[in-house]
Parts: structure tokens; C-alpha cells; sequence
């Protein structure tokens, strides 16, 4: 698959980590509630499927596609795509063990293989969202969407990332800003090969709107008090003071 430098880096990277995210998708395919980010705030409390039914909806980065089973078991007819073949291979033992089934796709955000206005909804929790350049995909997304179709991607929040140490070691994240704001683009680690992508404010929106995208909200995630995550990036002290994620929602004019 020909593209941008990065996107051989993460295939590679979400190669390795797909034997360690097979038991989470058990665990997310099962839910009878979605719930979103490493703090698991329920459907309920966002609404994010909340206008999903008959329509149809690209899980833009899917990984193990537990996203997708959600919105198909709300009455939308999903389609995942991922960089990962590996994933993938997990999100088909999924659909066979609850008989559940839809599309998949190996592609990359960057280059959608799908006709321009395929799609009433784009949704990304993670995958595209943060590990494709958004100069590459929000332009590819913005193509698909038919008039009036809504993106909504929930990734990484901006303030986290100035505050995120170099170094696996030296995590979780800072009470103070470690990372220039201004130029926020490309953020590479030492401890693997991924690649990821974080925008500051202003860049989002000046984007969105240059691909015929106005923004509907901004949704800076809080966990509740006492939630655990398994990830060792953030801590909840940390999650409760400030937005670590964030869910960007935007339809196509």
C-alpha cells in the first residue's frame, strides 16, 4: 500500500500490538453500552450513536471494529477500514463469533477507496484520529461525506500533548507544558516506531473549514471520579483537572 512514510511505521507497530488488543475487543464487542476513551464514559453520558440508525457510516482507523458492531446493532450499516491487517484479522473472528458482519477494509484514511459522497457519518475513535496526518485524511473524509453528514473523532486532548514526557519512563504526563503549542503537528517516540498526529486548536478548525466542514461542537472528556483506565500514559488525577481526550464534531455544509 503506497502513501506517506508513516504509514508502513504504524502498520507495523498495530502488527505487533494486535495479539495484545485481541482480549479487549472480547471484552468491547460484548458490551451491551458503548463507551468511549480510556475512561470508559458511557454512551449514555455523550451520545455520540445517539443518530446512527439507517445511516451509512465509515469507521474511518476501526482496529478490532468493536465502534462499528456498536453502530450496526443501533440500525447503521458500517463499513470499517484499518492500515492494520492484523486488527482486521481480529475483527473478523469478532463478526464470526457474534455473527455479526459488515464490510472490512484494508486502506488508509489518507486515500479512502470509496466514491466521493459514500457516507453520512465518518467516525474515528483513535485510529485515523490520531494516527494519520489530518492534512491528509480530514481532505479525504471531507470527500466522502454527502451533504449535511456529520465527522466525529475522539483522540488524544490538545492539552495532554504539551504535556507529554519524551520517553515511556518518564510517564504519565506533566502539570506542566513540555511541549511547544505552536507548530503542533507530527509527534514521534523513541520507545517505538509510531508515528502520530496532534493539531492545536486553531489549525482544527482552520482545517475543517477548508474542507467545507463547520464544527457542531468540542466535547473536552472527563472521567468520573474513581475511574480506571489500563493506560499508563495519564493518570485520573491528572484526566479530572484537565481534558487528556477530546471528541472534534463536524458536519459537511
Amino acid at each position: 500500500m503506497p502513501g506517506p512514510d508513516y504509514l508502513q511505521r504504524n502498520r507495523t507497530q498495530w502488527n505487533t500490538l494486535a495479539a495484545e488488543y485481541a482480549p479487549r475487543a472480547v471484552l468491547s464487542w460484548a458490551q451491551s453500552e458503548p463507551s468511549w476513551g480510556i475512561w470508559g464514559i458511557p454512551e449514555s453520558e455523550l451520545g455520540l450513536l445517539a443518530d446512527v440508525a439507517g445511516k451509512d457510516a465509515l469507521e474511518d482507523g476501526c482496529g478490532t471494529a468493536y465502534v462499528s458492531a456498536w453502530m450496526k446493532r443501533r440500525g447503521a450499516a458500517p463499513v470499517g477500514l484499518d492500515n492494520s491487517p492484523a486488527q482486521l484479522a481480529t475483527a473478523r473472528r469478532m463478526q464470526r463469533e457474534h455473527d455479526l458482519h459488515f464490510p472490512l477494509v484494508h486502506g488508509a484514511a489518507e486515500t479512502l477507496p470509496f466514491p466521493t459522497e459514500s457516507f453520512d457519518l465518518v467516525f474515528s475513535e483513535y485510529g485515523a484520529a490520531i494516527w494519520s496526518d489530518p492534512y491528509l485524511w480530514i481532505p479525504e473524509a471531507s470527500r466522502v461525506l454527502r451533504q449535511g453528514g456529520e465527522l466525529i473523532h475522539l483522540g488524544n486532548g490538545t492539552l495532554l500533548m504539551a504535556c507529554m514526557p519524551e520517553l515511556d519512563t518518564d510517564l504519565p504526563a506533566k502539570h506542566e507544558l513540555l511541549r511547544d503549542y505552536f507548530g503542533m503537528h507530527r509527534f514521534e517516540w523513541p520507545d517505538d516506531e509510531s508515528v502520530e498526529f496532534h493539531l492545536g486548536y486553531g489549525d482544527w478548525i482552520r482545517l475543517f473549514r477548508s474542507h467545507d466542514l463547520e464544527v457542531l461542537d468540542l466535547l473536552e472528556l472527563r472521567p468520573s471520579a474513581g475511574a480506571e483506565t489500563v493506560y499508563d500514559f495519564v493518570s485520573a488525577e491528572w484526566a479530572r483537572r484537565w481534558p487528556a481526550e477530546q471528541v472534534w464534531r463536524v458536519r459537511k455544509r
